[in-house]
């Protein structure tokens, strides 16, 4: 069978089960403050084990995108080392919510795998939760029981709390589970070595395929368990492993979920794939082909690569292949975004996301390649001077601070520096390198440590949100708990009937007060901001009310409500309008709606014209003068929205019922809030339109309340110019100015000319000689163009000469040296220029002639001056 006919059979299976078949959810999650990536096949389905959301069905099936690169499941280092970890992977999974249990999960495990792909029994070992006395939880004997149906008993091996006890991280659903191993060995290997002692033992064809979630407790933040208010089931079985062992593989990378891949790069590189888990040239071709699915998934689901959190971690991983592909494939050119094509044509029919994005993923990859590319390329050069200064110190060792700069301040890989170093017979610093990656861990868990307490329940009444409708409302505290950071101690609080809306959609979370009654002048508590988490509403304050229980009275900051949804309902409008004026491709990818103003972030190739953003602005604005009525549909069906021509965005999950916008012919499915009429809006104005990233552009703007103060201040600023100016037609007046500048930068160059002139034949005058040979050399505060100029004159004029002239204009050191053509067989300025620079911390390069270097030590021009008179005692 092929993958795509595995995929299928698995699902199919489980929807003559009465299981409802749902897609995979974004692999890049937006509204979990514990996980930036779904690691899991059960990460969508978190909030229906918490009891938060009821399940669409009471049993589903599904295959899930994962990455596991970050946190307590990270896969990255052992990918391309092995035949069967990857960063991102297919989790194939079937759930009960309340319905089934061990019986039925463990039954349909073992008819799939035997009777429908046919797997031999011989080759199947099953793992149970052996107990844990710390944990004070015993042996799982009921899923022991269930599988003494199917199997024999000395194949189902007791498990520790590590391998048989599942849980997604520090805290939240957990179970003990069962494990389903496959033997993928041949005969005469089973005979020598039984199975039953392979397991977990990272054996390459003794891997576990299937693992069996019984979903029983809830993880809480202070590590105790408590049962959840129903049992469930959540499987996962990893795709690519049952590809390999339904295929009579021995490695995952031999299925064809990963040969078509292959080939290409094979074509690409030249280098041919044998499969040796030990060829650097066959791990690097892993590396690239696993890498090159979770970056291209991750930019399909939304998350282009970046500096910091999840965009971090795309670009660390696309960054490793590069590195791999130019140390081992000898791939110094861009051409990872070459498999995008591939990795459609191969998953495409399953994963739309890969063909509607196609295009944007596979700029943003070639634009990182490139980009990263010229750091190795910089880097290299770094890394030679290093190795070069500790030679000439007579050092063995590269030394930390350097080595963890390259890393972390250029993003130069630290085993291409440990590499480069061994090929000259030096080593790196590996304790103080270690020690350097501790400081900076250390340094960002202090920024980010949060200590979060458990929730204190006041009263079990639903939470529900009333901000659509109102901004104040009568509520009652229903939980809260105290959250500690480095900026102090708060409390988290959710409301009943809360009036604040949550951060989410880009918009910024509400603030506004609690009071004990309806009264202005009443001591009020501070909302400080307003997020979403696991379905609940949570608002921040300092502290909490003298009695937490009693009823209070809840008010938003109105004014900052006004202007922030003036912002987001011009995002709309705006996308609308940039699909009419730059084409259909254009779709939103990220935005930020605030009360001062707006960012919105969309696919488009290349920078916008003035005229082209002209237009869009007066297209917006046009909508604001037509005072469109806001046309809310509150709670319909998603594909009756979609039905109706609403955008939805790639990388969003949404629900069964959804909420849409209507604002004339813009229609988007959205949760945030807007005005009731576009002519609130009053005036929208762009203020930039630059580059986010490759195939993304980024246009910041301001409406409402906003758009009023930039034009009252472009007003104030043009009466204080016309004040200055001391008259009323300030372009006149400014022309003119221009005009007397031109005029008096002439003046000003003749002037530089003369005095460049007069310089010259006092220079002349000041040239050492030592054996046929004339060394000029020289301080100066004279600008780096008038230097220049009289270098340039004196390498003519006078011959056998050296010129070095070092200026300190502008407090920035620069060395300036030219030598006569005579002379340039013995010193060349671009060395001699070179090795002067390392006295004021700098670097430049330049011609056997002339040759310049700008530094950062203003002081090492004295050294510079020093050793630049020596300059006739030495060759080079």
């Amino acid at each position: 069978m092929t993958s795509q006919q595995i995929r299928q059979q698995f699902l199919d299976f489980f929807k003559s089960r009465q299981h409802l078949i749902v897609p995979s959810a974004p692999i890049v999650l937006k509204d979990d403050p514990t996980l930036m990536f779904s690691n899991s096949g059960m990460t969508q389905f978190k909030d229906y084990f918490l009891g938060y959301k009821k399940p669409k069905a009471p049993r589903i099936a599904d295959t899930q995108k994962c990455l596991r690169v970050s946190g307590k499941h990270n896969d990255l280092d052992d990918v391309g080392r092995d035949t069967y970890h990857h960063t991102m992977f297919e989790m194939l999974g079937n759930w009960s919510f309340g319905d089934y249990f061990k019986k039925e999960a463990i039954g349909w495990a073992w008819e799939l795998l035997t009777e429908v792909y046919g797997i031999p029994k011989e080759n199947l070992y099953v793992t149970i939760f052996e107990g844990d006395e710390k944990e004070k939880l015993e042996r799982d004997t009921e899923a022991y029981n269930h599988w003494k149906e199917h199997i024999a008993e000395d194949r189902i091996i007791n498990g520790n709390k590590k391998d048989n006890f599942w849980e997604m991280g520090a805290s939240g659903p957990c179970g003990p589970c069962s494990e389903i191993h496959v033997d993928l060995r041949s005969d005469d290997e089973k005979k020598r070595t039984p199975g039953v002692g392979l397991i977990n033992q990272d054996h390459p064809q003794v891997v576990e395929i299937w693992n069996l979630v019984f979903m029983q407790y809830n993880r809480k933040a202070d590590g105790t368990l408590e049962n959840l208010p129903s049992r469930h089931i959540d499987t996962g079985m990893g795709f690519e492993r049952l590809c390999m062992a339904l295929q009579g593989k021995e490695s995952n990378y031999d299925t064809d979920v990963f040969t078509p891949l292959i080939k290409k790069v094979e074509s690409l590189s030249g280098k041919q794939y044998t499969g040796k888990l030990e060829d650097e040239k066959d791990i690097a071709i892993r590396v690239v082909v696993d890498h090159i699915r979770a970056v291209s998934f991750a930019i399909a689901d939304g998350q282009l690569p970046s500096n910091n959190g999840a965009g971090y971690v795309i670009r660390r991983i696309l960054r490793r292949a590069i590195s791999y592909a130019y140390r081992f494939l000898a791939m110094k050119e861009a051409f990872l975004f070459e498999l995008v094509a591939v990795l459609k044509e191969q998953m495409g029919s399953f994963f739309p996301e890969l063909v509607k994005q196609q295009r944007l993923i596979t700029e943003v990859i070639r634009e990182e390649e490139n980009s990263f590319l010229k750091t190795i390329e910089t880097g290299l050069i770094r890394v030679e001077k290093l190795i070069q200064q500790t030679i000439s110190e007579n050092r063995k060792i590269l030394p930390s601070e350097e080595v963890f700069e390259l890393y972390d301040t250029y993003g130069f890989p630290d085993d291409l520096t440990r590499i480069i170093a061994e090929e000259k017979g030096l080593t790196i610093d590996e304790a103080g390198f270690e020690a350097e990656m501790q400081k900076q861990k250390q340094r960002s868990k202090k920024d980010s440590a949060a200590k979060v307490y458990d929730w204190t329940l006041l009263r079990e009444t639903p939470e529900t949100f009333v901000g659509y409708d109102k901004t104040e409302n009568q509520v009652h505290i229903t939980r809260y708990r105290k959250v500690e950071n480095k900026d102090g101690e708060f409390y988290q609080i959710v409301l009943d009937a809360t009036p604040f809306y949550p951060e989410g959609g880009g918009q910024v979370g509400d603030r506004g007060f609690l009071r004990p009654d309806n009264d202005e002048n009443a001591p009020a508590i501070e909302i400080l901001d307003t997020k979403k988490e696991n379905n609940l509403i949570i608002s921040l304050v300092k502290e909490l009310p003298a009695d937490p229980n009693a009823m209070l009275y809840a008010q938003v900051d109105v004014v900052t409500r006004r202007n922030t949804q003036a912002n987001h309902s011009v995002t709309h409008l705006l996308h609308e309008a940039l699909r009419e004026v730059l084409g259909k491709h254009v779709e939103q990818k990220g935005s930020y709606v605030g009360p001062d103003y707006m960012r919105f972030d969309f696919s488009h190739f290349s920078k916008m014209t003035e005229e082209e953003l002209k237009l869009v602005e007066e297209k917006v604005n046009e909508k604001i003068r037509e005072s469109l009525p806001l046309q809310e549909f509150r709670s319909i069906p998603v594909q009756e929205a979609l039905d109706k021509g609403a955008m939805a965005l790639f990388g969003e999950k949404y629900g069964d019922q959804v909420r849409m916008i209507q604002f004339g012919s813009s229609r988007e499915l959205c949760g945030g809030t807007h005005v009731k009429n576009t002519s609130e809006i009053g005036h929208f104005k762009i203020l930039s339109e630059n580059s986010a990233a490759a195939g993304i552009r980024r246009i910041e703007a301001v409406s409402a309340d906003k758009a009023n103060e930039y034009f009252q201040n472009l007003e104030q600023q043009l009466h204080e110019i016309s004040q200055l100016l001391k008259s009323k037609d300030v372009l006149k007046s400014v022309q003119k100015l221009l005009d007397e500048n031109i005029t008096l930068k002439a003046e000003m160059d003749t002037l530089k000319k003369e005095k460049a002139k007069e310089e010259i034949q006092h220079w002349k005058n000041g040239y050492q000689e030592k054996d046929g040979k004339k060394l000029l050399v020289k301080k100066t505060s004279l600008d780096a163009g008038s230097v220049k100029d009289i270098v340039f004159q004196l390498k003519k004029e006078v011959p056998s000469s050296i010129t070095v002239i070092l200026s300190d204009a502008g407090d920035k050191p620069m060395i300036t040296v030219g030598v006569s053509a005579d002379l340039e067989k013995d010193y060349q300025a671009g060395a001699v220029v070179k090795e002067l620079a390392r006295e004021i911390q700098g670097g430049g390069g330049g011609n056997p002639g002339f040759a310049t270097a700008g530094g950062k030590n203003l002081a090492g021009l004295e050294n510079a001056f020093q050793k630049a008179l020596q300059l006739l005692n030495t060759k080079n």
